[in-house]
């Protein structure tokens, strides 16, 4: 596995507000099984703390809010609802535009995700590519504009079509992991049924953390379960133009949602 340092001051000159949230400014870039960008101890830690209690005050007064969105046991309350307090770093340009440029993707600003939540014990998920089908209301949004969309906008009917493009997950409200204590993310070099392959890498949900990748046909990955405690997450996914995922993969490669 090949490792280089990917700069976060490469990927685009951001406001000093923006930049002065970063404890570190090195993230890897690492290329198996599939091309991702990994980091950790992301935030200064005064402000990893009130994005901490940013989601465990969502989870004690927005419990209703939080709907399942998988199998495994997953529960999702959409980054729409977030754009008061210090969680809506995560709709920001200035965030769309790091994640977008750190990946290599050009995006059309159409944001869409979710602040996530795995009770304990949850089931192993099925493993996933992230390359599929959303579907938007209005038009694209313009030049250094980002539109946060709810996850179950990509599904809605909209008319604007759009592809996946890159996913992220950060982890929070996991204080305290240690190994054996499960919910890792794992990523495949193929697909697999639920459970029944050993994953070529597994990435521990460690406060303060990120993955990021572009949605191919070769990203693979899913939530391995098993969770001793509950497993909290922000979840986002970028998006690019239909006709160009279509150019790149062919339509029979995106799954249709």
């Amino acid at each position: 596995m090949t490792l280089t340092g990917a700069s976060v001051t490469e990927a685009q000159a951001s406001p000093t507000w923006f930049t002065e949230l970063f404890a570190h400014r090195r993230w890897i870039r690492r290329t198996g099984p599939f091309p991702h960008i990994y980091a950790r101890d992301i935030f200064v830690a005064d402000f990893f703390q009130r994005l901490a209690d940013h989601y465990a005050r969502m989870r004690r007064e927005r419990i209703d809010r939080f709907r399942h969105v998988a199998d495994d046991g997953t529960t999702a309350l959409g980054l729409s609802e977030l754009r008061d307090g210090p969680l809506a770093l995560f709709t920001s340009a200035e965030w769309h535009d790091l994640i977008a440029g750190v990946t290599g993707v050009s995006a059309t600003g159409d944001i869409a995700g979710s602040l996530r939540h795995h009770a304990p014990g949850s089931a192993t998920g099925a493993t996933d590519n992230g390359l599929a089908h959303a579907r938007f209301a209005g038009n694209t949004p313009g030049p250094g504009e980002v539109r946060c969309h709810d996850d179950a906008d990509s599904a809605s009917g909209a008319t604007r079509e759009t592809v996946r493009a890159v996913a992220m997950m950060f982890h929070l409200g996991n204080p305290g992991w240690r190994t054996g204590d499960g919910g890792e993310l794992t990523l495949h070099a193929e697909s697999t049924a639920r459970g029944s392959a050993t994953p070529a890498l597994t990435i521990p949900p460690l406060d303060n953390s990120m993955v990021a990748f572009e949605c191919t046909p070769r990203s693979w990955h899913t939530f391995a379960g098993g969770n001793a405690a509950g497993r909290g997450s922000v979840t986002l996914w970028l998006h690019r133009p239909r006709e160009e995922a279509v150019q790149r993969w062919g339509a029979d490669r995106i799954v249709q949602r």
